[in-house]
């Protein structure tokens, strides 16, 4: 608020200096020994360092310099850089760079009051170590020069900067270029690694439906493959000739040994050819022996093959059907080699289907499989997930979110912070005060937009998150000058 109102205080003093300039003038008091003009300023309220700056500003000159923009000719905030013409058809008026205008008072009008303490090292004491571009172009000069827009290069003193590799920045600048800063923080840096799957039968659910001798089967159960099954319901009745002479065997025992109880191995002999235990206790009640046995279905699940049917011969071993429990599934998931560092056993993982994008399924990588595939260099990762409700079908594609870093808590800043040369990683400390300093740090893991920094930095230092590659080309600037002024100096 203060800069404005001296502003409007220095144009009031311009208008009251004009108007005087033009009473002296048109009554050729100019020419009145001892220049009464700044008497009669002073006369006017005026103070004597305002009073000679309005006498310096009564000197009219030519507008000089390029044209740098046209603007309304009524004064309206309106502005071209190209030449232009109002709607009523006048042409925009001229501005040349001595004509731009610029809202800092000078010192002198500014008064002791705003002006900074006189430093016992003051610019004019100091060497003059170069002329620096007032744009912040990467230009410099040994001697005065102006720009192409008429501006004058800025004075770069010797000793003006803390040294090393600290950059200063005024505070106007920091906010055009929006430089932004944020704390480093102590958090745990987790990173998702997103690979795709496939659903797979947990091999230790899957059983095979099969006889253990020569049988011929006599009927099959309604049962085909993809139907649930439970355990215990029939699936099929045949006749063998190796398990009905065991029965009959057993028969025999049990009718010769009724009284004291003592059987052969008849018994045994039926347990060893896969006669289920119903159909033994069968035998035992009836005390006859069976032309057929009923196979049942050995556990819950469904029916994925079926290779059994009505009147075929089956040799011992073949397979009759095939039966597997989906109640829990395997999510195998191919991880990219490079990724294998961060992966672990026991890591959440998040595994989605496309039929079901709204269901998350969580589970844990139990098995990370010990070989990289030649064709694809990837690694199986094994994910066993419960799945109650029959989601999940074998050979489904899945989407795998495996959640991988350390949950330790380490010291982190935002992804944007990080400068990456290529050979080196740098990060820019707000000092405070305009000052900042590219420090090189050592990263670790990266997840979530934040970074692990292992050395450099430590908790609760403010690193530049935003516009911090101006500051770095600002320093290697610096660092550039620098070396090219070293000789300079030296002599």
């Amino acid at each position: 608020m203060r800069p404005l109102v001296l502003s409007g205080l220095a144009l009031a003093l311009v208008a009251t200096a004009g108007a005087a300039g033009y009473w002296a003038g048109d009554r050729d008091l100019t020419k009145i020994p001892g220049n009464p003009l700044p008497e009669i300023l002073a006369l006017l309220g005026a103070r004597p360092v305002v009073a000679e700056v309005m006498v310096d500003l009564a000197k009219v000159t030519k507008p000089a310099g390029p044209v740098i923009y046209y603007r309304d000719p009524d004064g309206r905030p309106a502005y071209s850089a190209v030449p232009q013409q109002t709607d009523d058809g006048r042409a925009f008026i001229t501005v040349r760079a001595s004509e731009d205008v610029s809202f800092d008072l000078p010192a002198a009008i500014a008064g002791a009051d705003t002006a900074p303490p006189p430093s016992a090292e003051a610019p004019a004491t100091r060497r003059i170590v170069y002329y620096r571009n007032p744009m912040g172009l990467p230009d410099t000069s040994p001697v005065p020069k102006k720009d192409s827009m008429g501006m004058d290069y800025i004075p770069v003193y010797e000793g003006t900067d803390d040294g090393g590799s600290i950059v200063r920045i005024a505070p106007g600048r920091l906010q055009q270029t929006g430089v932004r800063t944020e704390a480093a923080v102590r958090q745990a840096v987790l990173r998702p690694v997103v690979v795709p799957g496939t659903v797979e039968l947990d091999e230790r659910l899957v059983t095979v439906v099969t006889t253990r001798a020569d049988a011929f089967v006599e009927e099959t159960a309604d049962v085909t493959t993809g139907d649930r099954v439970k355990a215990g319901q029939p699936l099929l009745r045949f006749y063998s000739p190796e398990i009905t002479t065991a029965g009959a065997q057993y028969v025999t025992e049990l009718k010769a040994d009724a009284g004291s109880r003592r059987l052969g191995g008849a018994r045994q002999r039926l347990e060893n050819l896969g006669v289920p235990a119903a159909a033994i206790a069968e035998i035992e009640r009836t005390r006859k022996a069976p032309l057929t046995v009923t196979w049942t279905a050995p556990r819950d699940g469904i029916v994925l093959e079926r290779y059994a049917v009505d009147g075929m011969m089956a040799a011992a071993g073949d397979v009759l059907f095939r039966v597997a429990d989906i109640s829990r599934v395997w999510v195998l998931a191919d991880v990219p080699e490079y990724e294998l560092g961060t992966v672990r056993p026991g890591a959440p993982a998040t595994v989605r289907v496309r039929s079901h994008p709204d269901v998350r399924f969580d589970g844990k990588v139990s098995v990370i499989y010990p070989q990289v595939s030649m064709q694809t260099r990837t690694t199986r990762v094994r994910i066993a997930l419960a799945n109650p409700k029959g989601l999940l079908l074998p050979n489904m594609y899945a989407d795998v979110e495996i959640a991988t870093g350390n949950d330790k808590a380490v010291v982190a800043v935002p992804d944007s912070a990080v400068i990456d040369t290529g050979t080196r990683q740098v990060v820019i400390i707000d000092r405070g005060e305009g000052r900042f300093e590219p420090r090189e740090v050592k990263v670790g893991l990266r997840g979530a937009g934040m970074v692990e920094i292992r050395d450099g930095i430590a908790e609760g230092d403010r690193v530049v998150v935003a516009a911090n590659f101006l500051i770095d080309a600002e320093s290697n600037l610096k660092a550039a000058l620098s070396v090219l002024t070293a000789p300079e100096a030296a002599r």
